[in-house]
């Protein structure tokens, strides 16, 4: 592949990456801020108050540079990538139209909630978070079909190698929308609950007194009640979508596995350790099924070889992450106060920032797993790319920008969590235990 299409496809993975991180923060967040809402309205307690109207100011700041990282990929595609626009714009057209649709709404009634709450009923306060929280999902959704079309195309006639009679409600059906969809999603709030206990987990640890403290005790609550429910769920929507996987795209499948040869009871090796028909079984439900392997492919069609590493690093942390939600849910059925949990607070801080690992793994296995092809079968990554030359400049001056943005980011949230920890809890009374982790 030439030089400039590598930096083209390298920009597009950079803008990527940074930005999923804020579109996953945008689809969870506001669920949570908007559960803390609903809890001070019905108890008068004033730290799940505190804890709403931190969260939206949270919310609106990554909010803030998703809207900008979301901004450049749009003008990348049509930029670096025209062919592919040309192609596929009349066909996916439809769900990025309504992605907008979806992104406007979020911004209007988050600027609602964000400085609505003196100001309008608490009705319509509340009613505006929980707009907020399924813009942000639709929004998303809407970009994941758009991505599924990419790796099941449909809803178009092909002539010619171009397409044609675009069918775009039809091209919304694509059989990879589903699984990709709830597979994001349960992410986006497995990673972000994560994130947020983790992040409450700490003072918890550090400090006897903010152990004590409600404010944290309640935070990190709530952020393992949304993260529990998810992560477990998780395993069984990623046995789904390998399926799929195995249906629509077979050569990803033997890339995911490093399947070199098509064989009966294929088996998968983690390490030394092979379990003979256990990929047979999970791609097909039948131990005696025969996988593709990567000899049926051509050396030119095969994805790059980061595809199974990546592969490995995903499953693994979500295997580790749902462990984790196991542990801490036996704790609550033994009765257990988290807070009260030494070891369950190390793991916690520890984990935290996991979840997002595991989700640019993920899409470095759809994205790259997905290669050589800009649209699967149809058209090809280098064919799409633009013909105009120093495509290296672009890159780094993105990559510098993406650096800069990531600094400045870190720097407003850390004062923003720096300002909130210490004020929390250091003198309130100590809650009973049974009641921390309610």
């Amino acid at each position: 592949m030439p030089a400039d299409a590598l930096f083209a496809r390298a920009q597009m993975g950079l803008s990527l990456g940074f930005h999923i991180v804020f579109a996953v923060v945008g689809i969870a967040m506001p669920l949570l801020m908007v559960i803390a809402e609903v809890l001070w309205r019905r108890t008068g307690d004033e730290d799940y108050q505190r804890l709403a109207r931190s969260w939206s100011k949270g919310t609106a700041v990554l909010f803030a540079v998703g809207a900008v990282s979301g901004t450049v990929l749009s003008f990348e595609l049509g930029l670096l990538f025209p062919r592919f626009m040309a192609q596929a714009g009349p066909v996916i057209g439809m769900p990025f139209s309504l992605e907008g649709f979806a992104f406007f709404t979020e911004a209007i009634f988050l600027g609602i909630y964000l400085y609505g709450w003196e100001r309008v009923p608490a009705w319509a306060h509340v009613g505006s978070g929980i707009v907020v929280a399924l813009s942000g999902l639709a929004s998303a959704a809407f970009v994941l079909v758009a991505n599924a079309w990419m790796n099941v195309p449909v809803g178009f006639r092909l002539a010619g190698g171009k397409l044609l009679d675009a069918d775009p409600w039809q091209a919304m059906t694509t059989p990879f929308a589903l699984h990709e969809i709830t597979h994001m999603l349960a992410a986006a709030y497995m990673s972000t609950g994560f994130v947020v206990a983790g992040i409450h987990a700490w003072p918890a640890l550090r400090d006897r007194v903010a152990r004590g403290g409600p404010f944290h005790a309640k935070a990190l609550a709530l952020g393992l009640w949304l993260a529990i429910p998810f992560t477990l769920v998780q395993p069984f929507l990623g046995d789904f979508a390998g399926k799929q996987v195995a249906k629509r795209q077979p050569l990803k499948l033997a890339a995911f596995e490093g399947l070199e040869r098509t064989q009966a009871h294929a088996p998968i090796r983690v390490g030394p350790v092979e379990v003979p028909g256990m990929l047979s079984w999970i791609a097909y439900g039948d131990a005696r099924a025969t996988v593709r392997g990567l000899d049926e492919w051509p050396a030119a069609d095969r994805p790059p070889a980061i595809v199974k590493p990546a592969f490995r690093l995903m499953v693994g942390l979500g295997t580790w992450l749902a462990a984790l939600a196991a542990f801490a849910l036996l704790l609550r059925i033994r009765r257990r106060a988290w807070v009260e949990s030494p070891l369950l607070l190390r793991l916690l801080v520890a984990s935290a920032p996991l979840g997002f690992v595991a989700i640019e793994a993920g899409w470095v296995v759809t994205e790259v797993g997905r290669q050589p092809w800009a649209i699967y079968g149809i058209l090809r990554t280098a064919d799409s790319v633009t013909p105009m030359p120093g495509l290296a400049a672009p890159f780094t001056l993105f990559t510098l920008l993406y650096v800069g943005l990531s600094i400045s980011t870190l720097a407003i949230l850390r004062a923003q969590v720096r300002a909130t920890l210490p004020a929390a809890g250091v003198a309130a009374p100590a809650p009973e235990p049974a009641a921390i982790s309610r």
